[in-house]
């Protein structure tokens, strides 16, 4: 009778940290499984039960790409300026303030050169965690620049998106970025220098549109959303259900609109692949030769069936 007849139910307490009241245990939003922050992290930030990828920063994907020590980053001195004093709920320059202590980078987008497994190559790395990636002026230019450096030294690009689009703060400057990374991306293709994009979750809107479609050579990470109006938008404007799947990136693999679906743990090793098969003289003239037997082949198939 002790037990029932208590005024105070007895409280079941959680271990928590002093500091925040955070315990370490998180539930993943994909599978519903609950994992520790520090299992999370050892496994680049991959639900351990799932797979499904959470977001990682820039400089954290920098580092798992590059060799250590060989970053050198470019461009640090372009800096974001507000040139139609645009201010919606707040100002663009309390906005640009807030995405540089929160993201601790002065952009959305850092680029540099390192070596990837030896390979010298010219990276361009999106931080989503300033002003959700968005493209403004600045990062278009430091795109281009980046990518005229990899014309001058003859080292393959690889530009690393998670976007929400074109940063709608600066207008038509920030759509004007499209078209410029897309030209720099044709001189680059004209003096047959390679290009490998890897698409992150979210990759969307003016990026998916323009740069992040070019690439010789196009990477998704498994369960990326990519697209270029988001789904709801187009639920909204149709007044249909898209597919079950749709926008993502196991989707576009099947349509054809991306190469190759690859697991984060994974990335560092088949970007080291395609960049030896890319850059390799031998393996490409080897590859040419294949192809032009492949075509001769078909044209004379499709000669055998006219007759």
């Amino acid at each position: 009778m002790g037990l029932f007849s208590r005024k105070k139910k007895p409280k079941i307490k959680i271990q928590t940290t002093k500091q925040d009241g955070f315990s370490g245990w998180l539930k993943c939003t994909h599978c519903q499984e609950l994992i520790h922050s520090h299992e999370l992290e050892k496994n680049n930030n991959c639900c351990p039960r799932c797979d499904y990828h959470y977001r990682i920063s820039a400089r954290i994907r920098i580092a798992n790409l590059a060799d250590e020590g060989s970053f050198t980053e470019m461009h640090e001195d372009l800096q974001p300026i507000d040139p139609l004093n645009f201010v919606d709920s707040q100002s663009y320059t309390d906005r640009l303030k807030r995405a540089r202590t929160q993201s601790k980078n002065s952009e959305g987008v850092i680029t540099g050169t390192c070596a990837l497994d030896g390979h010298s190559i010219a990276l361009g790395v999106m931080d989503f965690s300033f002003m959700a990636g968005s493209m403004g002026s600045v990062v278009g230019e430091r795109l281009t620049r980046l990518i005229e450096h990899s014309i001058d030294n003859e080292i393959p690009v690889v530009l690393v998106t998670a976007s929400g689009g074109a940063r709608m703060q600066e207008s038509v400057l920030s759509l004007m970025q499209m078209a410029k990374v897309s030209a720099a991306l044709g001189k680059l293709h004209e003096a047959k220098v390679p290009y490998i994009s890897v698409m992150t979750n979210p990759t969307t809107g003016g990026v998916t549109a323009s740069f992040a479609s070019l690439g010789d050579i196009i990477i998704a990470e498994p369960q990326a959303l990519i697209c270029f109006a988001g789904p709801r938008v187009i639920e909204q404007t149709i007044g249909q259900k898209l597919p079950p799947g749709a926008q993502k990136a196991e989707f576009l693999l099947k349509h054809g609109m991306v190469d190759c679906i690859v697991k984060r743990h994974e990335l560092k090793e088949k970007l080291s692949m395609l960049l030896t098969m890319l850059t390799d003289a031998e393996i490409e003239e080897h590859t040419i030769a294949d192809i032009e037997i492949l075509e001769s082949d078909k044209i004379l198939t499709k000669k055998t069936e006219n007759i």
